[in-house]
């Protein structure tokens, strides 16, 4: 039944949208996050090959990625990847890693709430003179500590929160920075 009602001289038939589809509705704009996933896998050759080509071929994006024995007797190693996307694609990334074979367990540690980062930068600064100097005076103050030097550069290590590597790169740039490896 459609309810007709008139406005001055125009007659004016509503209609409700069907409701039948299959399809959802358009997504809502999400918004992307960043996530570090913990996948407990066997330690055997291609492992991360696969789980790497899991990522290249459906476009998924890996910020960080770090790879360790964990469980040397078991043959057991620990990939943990940071990695950014909506809710939606973090849930299809998770879902995904879990249907290799060589997986045992993937944990998002984001959502656990139970994980420390701690990020560990190497930072090369060519300079001399004064510029050897302030560089010396910014490592100093973001506690950072010297592993090589030569009379025309630095290679400083820092580590601590993305925030404070991010300050500390942002500081030396200036002074002669030519190099950063996270």
């Amino acid at each position: 039944a459609k309810p007709e009602f008139s406005i001055g001289t125009m007659n004016v038939t509503t209609t409700t949208p069907a409701s039948t589809s299959h399809y959802p509705a358009a997504p809502t704009a999400q918004k992307i996050e960043q996530h570090t996933l913990s996948v407990l896998v066997d330690n055997e050759p291609g492992v991360l090959a696969r789980v790497i080509g899991l990522f290249s071929g459906r476009g998924y994006n890996i910020d960080s990625l770090t790879v360790s024995e964990t469980e040397h007797q078991k043959h057991v190693s620990r990939i943990t990847i940071v990695t950014r996307g909506t809710p939606m694609v973090i849930e299809q990334i998770k879902n995904q890693l879990e249907r290799l074979i060589p997986i045992h367990r993937v944990i998002d540690v984001t959502l656990t709430g139970q994980a420390i980062e701690h990020e560990l930068a190497m930072i090369k600064v060519r300079g001399t003179g004064e510029l050897r100097a302030k560089a010396l005076g910014i490592a100093n103050d973001f506690d950072a500590r010297v592993v090589d030097d030569t009379t025309e550069s630095f290679v400083f290590e820092v580590s601590g929160s993305t925030d404070k590597i991010e300050r500390c790169i942002a500081s030396l740039l200036p002074v002669g920075m030519v190099e950063v490896s996270r």
